[in-house]
């Protein structure tokens, strides 16, 4: 059973941000300092992408472990309570990002997903070097970074 009433979960989970997150920004600003420019948020793209790379024709997500249901991460872990809606909402948010993927695959985009658990709690220099190496690979550019 829940410890809080249904209004304050409500307002608590009203407050988490859906972009501009601290590992979204962390990814932003290792890219930039490496000499990669990009947009944000991309509306017209399918998912609107966090990180366009236009020159790269890349987009990159940065996904929360538990919005976006990271099964082999020790930090997606569902709630106890009201367990059908949890485990609906977890699958609808999986096959939506499926299709988005697929969509932007088809339009020629090479799409990267980096977890919030490898920036946040792990080393996030290395996973944020080998998304320089992600980036680069097949893209026939070569990127400007220090």
């Amino acid at each position: 059973m829940d410890n809080r009433s249904k209004e304050a979960r409500s307002k608590n989970m009203s407050h988490i941000p859906s972009k501009n997150t601290k590992p979204e920004e962390t990814v932003r600003k290792f890219l930039f300092s490496q000499g990669f420019r990009y947009r944000k948020n991309v509306s017209s793209l399918p998912g609107k992408p966090d990180i366009v790379l236009p020159k790269y024709k890349t987009v990159v997500f940065v996904n929360g472990c538990f919005w976006h249901g990271h099964e082999e991460c020790k930090w997606f872990v569902p709630p106890k309570t009201n367990t059908g809606f949890w485990n609906a909402k977890f699958k609808y948010n999986i096959e939506r990002d499926k299709r988005n993927y697929s969509k932007l695959e088809e339009m020629g985009w090479k799409v990267i997903i980096v977890w919030e658990c490898e920036i946040r709690h792990n080393k996030p220099v290395d996973r944020l070097q080998m998304l320089i190496g992600e980036i680069n690979r097949g893209s026939g550019k070569n990127a400007t970074y220090r």
